[in-house]
């Protein structure tokens, strides 16, 4: 159990039968009346935020969230397969609770998955990736006093955007936050 007064950023809780994670918190003392705690949360499941105000001295229980490194085999239509590199089970996750994860991975490589008491909730994908251009336009010489960039489409089918001096064949380092070229590889 932790108290409300407690509360810290990234810490999960579970508050209604639903499981959040504290985005921000802030310890609020009036001048007047009793103090209170204004925080805004996330719910892990479905991915809404919501504010909400507590008592200090309220108590929730702390919500385990259990991270496997897995590997990711392959895609079958709506299904995306995943191993477990220690024991070897495999599990089949669907495209819903995949979402956009899996947007700059390439088969084989290792992922985290997430789940609160056994059900699995996101998959975490590694946070930076190099992925080979298949497919961009030629950059013009003389065009880059603007910084300028062009869309290009990385092995996985995603499409990025990379500086012009980046051509067909390349291998770029991408943060998979945010998708945002970072360098060559």
């Amino acid at each position: 159990m932790i108290s409300a007064g407690d509360f810290r950023n990234g810490i999960t809780i579970e508050v209604d039968n639903n499981v959040y994670q504290i985005i921000e918190f802030q310890h609020v003392k009036p001048g007047k009346g009793a103090a209170f705690v204004r925080t805004k949360l996330k719910n892990i499941i479905n991915g809404g935020v919501v504010e909400k105000t507590f008592r200090p001295t309220e108590k929730y229980p702390q919500a385990r969230i259990d991270r496997k490194d897995m590997q990711y085999l392959y895609a079958d239509g709506d299904l995306y397969y995943f191993m477990d590199t220690d024991t070897y089970d495999q599990i089949a996750l669907n495209s819903d609770t995949v979402g956009d994860a899996l947007k700059f991975v390439k088969e084989n490589e290792m992922c985290k998955i997430c789940s609160h008491n056994g059900n699995v909730f996101s998959v975490e994908p590694p946070l930076f990736v190099e992925l080979e251009i298949t497919s961009t336009e030629p950059g013009f010489k003389g065009d880059t006093a603007t910084g300028a960039s062009k869309p290009a489409v990385v092995e996985t089918g995603a499409t990025v955007s990379v500086p012009l001096f980046v051509n067909e064949g390349d291998k770029i380092k991408i943060d998979t936050r945010t998708g945002e070229y970072l360098s060559r590889a």
